[in-house]
């Protein structure tokens, strides 16, 4: 199997689709031998990491898995003793996460929705459910004696996506630029008054931080999960909403300088709309951008086989280089978590107990991911896949160029070379 056949391979897609890349992506920029240099990046990679793991390449796809499951534990362990924070099940614990965090963070400001505009529209729809909750009788008593942000963020796990769809996101159609403003983002532990309602939502997303890309918020929910790794995970998270807000805002900032298609135009960012159609065959190699995980909702969807770059993968590369800089400032220099350097776009294939072939990434997220749902033998591929699609752009191109492309086309969906 040569490099562009074990890439499809891994990718599950049609090898004539790769070798059509390479083809273009070739012609176009002249460099040769990029899918030789990805498997053999991949292959070195690996070797080195079961060497650190105490495995080889004839160890079976569970003592990989395994490892790398226990590598994630044994990591959130050490952040653990060297924070300061137990098992993140106090607000304390939660509070020295965030400011673990913050000692990396380098958010710029961001293009968000004015707060004087979300308390009219907290007005025009009260959240009645977050009123009852709280003892409030009109949203003029609750606003002048709460914070704006607690309330905002409260209304995902308080009033539901149905109440959120149907009621409050409907008055967006009447937003417009001058109701955004540049500001700082606002990155937060909300108050543990929320936990009771918060628990449900928590169990139903498997992490317990969340965001409100429109008002530019960052917000952890004091309320712990009881599963190994939540340190870890907590941190990879916040990390990656780091990037995403600021990407989105300035995709904000570009569509407000057309004013008649603005709205449309961020509804589309807002539900996280993806190219749903095939459009005509040519000579050129067109690559979809698609800005949310397909996989999530359907495994075998159209879009996930065919060439395309993902901005949600780019985040967490970025969120994995925090991860270890924020280790580093223990004075460790991310010696316990540099073992996942550059492995989001890495996998390969092991032996199963039948002796079949069976593909395990080694990205950090889908470990991550796999360990929270390690009772129900779950195993996670899809950040790797994804990441690898980038990779193959970023080779070519570079990385600025493709958050770039991300960027510039996440609304028409696709670009052609």
């Amino acid at each position: 199997m040569d490099s562009i056949e074990k890439v499809a391979h891994i990718l599950r897609t049609d090898k004539d689709y790769i070798y059509a890349v390479e083809k273009r992506l070739a012609e176009i920029t002249g460099k040769k031998g990029v899918f030789d240099r990805i498997i053999f990046e991949n292959d070195t990679r690996i070797k080195d990491r079961l060497s650190r793991l105490g495995l080889s390449a004839e160890s079976s796809a569970k003592a990989v898995y395994d490892a790398l499951i226990a590598k994630v534990e044994n990591n959130d362990a050490w952040l653990c003793e060297n924070t300061g924070s137990k098992k993140c099940s106090t607000l304390e614990d939660f509070i020295i996460a965030v400011n673990t965090a913050k000692k990396v963070l380098k958010i710029p400001k961001g293009f968000f929705i004015k707060m004087e505009k979300a308390k009219e529209l907290l007005k025009n729809t009260p959240p009645k459910k977050v009123m009852a909750y709280l003892g409030y009788n009109t949203v003029e008593e609750m606003l002048a004696k709460e914070d704006i942000i607690e309330i905002l963020a409260s209304l995902r796990f308080v009033e539901g996506n149905e109440w959120l769809n149907k009621t409050f996101f409907i008055q967006y159609d009447t937003l417009t630029p001058g109701d955004f403003e540049e500001r700082d983002v606002d990155v937060r532990v909300l108050s543990q008054k929320w936990t009771k309602f918060a628990k449900i939502f928590v169990m139903k997303k498997w992490h317990n931080v969340s965001h409100l890309k429109e008002f530019g918020v960052l917000f952890v929910i004091p309320t712990s999960l009881g599963i190994s790794g939540e340190l870890l995970r907590m941190l990879s998270l916040i990390f990656h909403y780091s990037h995403e807000i600021p990407f989105y805002s300035d995709v904000f900032r570009s569509i407000a300088k057309n004013p008649k298609t603005f709205i449309p135009h961020l509804l589309s960012l807002l539900r996280g709309d993806v190219l749903d159609k095939r459009l005509p065959e040519n000579d050129s190699v067109r690559w979809l951008v698609i800005q949310r995980y397909l996989t999530k909702d359907d495994e075998n969807d159209w879009r996930l086989f065919v060439p395309h770059i993902n901005p949600e993968a780019l985040h967490w590369h970025k969120a994995e280089d925090d991860l270890e800089a924020a280790a580093s400032t223990f004075g460790m220099e991310g010696r316990e978590l540099n073992f996942w350097r550059d492995l989001d776009s890495v996998g390969e294939f092991f032996n199963d107990e039948m002796g079949n072939k069976i593909l395990v990434s080694f990205d950090l997220v889908d470990t991550v991911m796999g360990l929270v749902k390690r009772h129900e033998q779950m195993k996670f591929l899809y950040h790797h896949q994804e990441a690898l699609w980038n990779r193959i752009f970023i080779e070519y191109f570079g990385e600025e160029q493709l958050e770039e492309y991300c960027k510039k086309h996440l609304i028409n969906g696709y670009f052609e070379l």
